[in-house]
């Protein structure tokens, strides 16, 4: 597979140049380039050895050595590497097949800091449960996300494209063609063999086989951690019938199914934890902290909207429409504008949300909030006229600032927008493929308490 610049390349040069780095651990779902980026990364230094724990002969060497010392020392013999070779990167991939490599992990800082440490794995989350002391403050994470926008037009080198996408603010002439580019991007996603593929061939009609073997080995994959065959068959019924789901969800009898409320909100969070399928939590505050509310319906939000696309059978019809609202069945500009704003953060724990509230004859709901200091910044992704974004007035009658932003099919502009005669606030209107850039849009915002 191709090399694409990742943006967590510069995060890993940051931890380089740390001068008491501790092991990093890189989380994310099943394909998503961890591997690919560590190798990579892997020429910055004189030497570098990298372990894959699904081998046999690599995880016994944590299985039957102990000491922290031997363990290096023995790794070294086998890859026939000298202690006093340079600068080395040790690469811990598949970490997740160990859960005494995890533990050991809480060692290497102190024990041996002329090593440098990385480790990575999928579906972490069930390794740690066997984990009985998790090295928290001895480790670092990072989280690593399907190609953003940017990430995509370096890969397919549209050079110019991105230089214009980061130019803050936004040159209204770039505007048709980085349209174009975005609709090409939320079509087919940003997994990145997916991307490879269209970056060396730019043919559409050769993906559809690599998204079933994809969306195949993911199910294989999510199938293993089943807590038994009642479970099993629930999971496999979600992964069938969550890409046709309504933005909000209920657990009882989900998918036209007879089961309950219970069972399936336990295979709701095993697909959580993959981070295949994600159980998105609203707010009902309007000022911080974000706290989701888990009383309240969540909406589901898939690893990458290209597979969700491939999962509903809709990539064709994105072919010739010009706004990302009109795609028929689907919620692929939602989950676009959250899979681009969640790609900016590194952190394990980040995930967006979005606000609600539901009373008597007074629902509102806007898509997604972010805290910005300390303020939560609402983001409404639509089409229509500023007066008619109800749900939007109804945050800002009650937030502290006077700051909204919309995602939608058009230029980049700002505009003063009424609530009542009493009450207006400044709407900054962006185009959709400025999703990513939402934080540094606000930031040209004075806005006021």
């Amino acid at each position: 597979m191709m090399t694409f610049k990742r943006k967590a390349y510069e995060r890993l040069q940051a931890w380089m140049n740390e001068p008491k780095r501790k092991p990093l651990i890189i989380r994310g779902a099943r394909q998503v380039g961890k591997t690919t980026l560590v190798n990579h990364f892997g020429q910055e230094y004189d030497q570098f050895i990298a372990l894959n724990l699904e081998k046999e002969r690599h995880r016994s060497l944590f299985e039957t050595i102990p000491e922290v010392e031997n363990l290096i020392a023995a790794i070294f013999l086998q890859f026939n590497r000298s202690r006093d070779g340079g600068r080395t990167l040790l690469f811990i991939d598949e970490i997740q097949e160990s859960p005494k490599a995890l533990q050991m992990l809480r060692y290497f800082h102190e024990e041996t800091p002329d090593v440098d440490i990385i480790a990575a794995g999928s579906l972490l989350e069930f390794a740690l449960d066997e984990v009985r002391s998790f090295p928290v403050g001895r480790v670092e994470q990072l989280a690593l996300h399907p190609l953003n926008f940017e990430e995509f037009l370096g890969a397919i080198g549209e050079t110019r494209a991105l230089e214009a996408l980061q130019t803050i603010p936004f040159p209204n002439h770039a505007f048709d063609r980085l349209h174009q580019l975005f609709l090409t991007y939320a079509r087919i996603g940003g997994m990145p063999e997916i991307v490879a593929d269209f970056a060396e061939h730019r043919d559409l009609t050769r993906l559809p086989r690599l998204f079933d073997a994809l969306w195949q080995s993911f199910k294989d994959d999510v199938e293993k951690y089943a807590k038994g065959r009642t479970e099993l068959n629930i999971i496999r019924h979600i992964i069938d019938t969550a890409p046709y789901a309504e933005k909000r969800i209920t657990f009882g009898g989900f998918g036209q199914s007879n089961y309950k409320s219970r069972e399936v909100g336990e295979a709701f969070r095993t697909l959580d934890r993959t981070r295949l399928i994600r159980l998105i939590y609203p707010t009902t505050n309007t000022k911080p902290p974000l706290v989701p509310n888990l009383t309240r319906k969540p909406r589901l939000q898939f690893l990458d909207t290209g597979l969700l696309n491939h999962a509903m059978g809709i990539q064709a019809d994105l072919i010739a429409l010009s706004d990302l609202a009109d795609v028929p069945r689907g919620h692929t500009l939602e989950h676009i504008v959250f899979q681009e704003l969640e790609a900016e953060h590194d952190s394990v724990a980040f995930k967006p949300a979005f606000w609600v509230r539901d009373k008597a004859n007074s629902s509102a709901e806007v898509y997604l909030v972010f805290q910005k200091g300390k303020h939560l910044i609402p983001i409404e992704v639509k089409s229509g006229k500023a007066g008619k974004l109800k749900s939007l007035h109804q945050f800002m009658l009650q937030c502290d600032h006077d700051l909204g932003l919309r995602l939608l099919a058009n230029h980049y502009s700002v505009e003063a927008a009424k609530i009542n005669s009493e009450r207006s606030f400044r709407l900054v209107n962006l185009p959709y493929f400025l999703a990513s850039k939402v934080p540094a849009y606000a930031r040209l915002q004075n806005y006021s308490s």
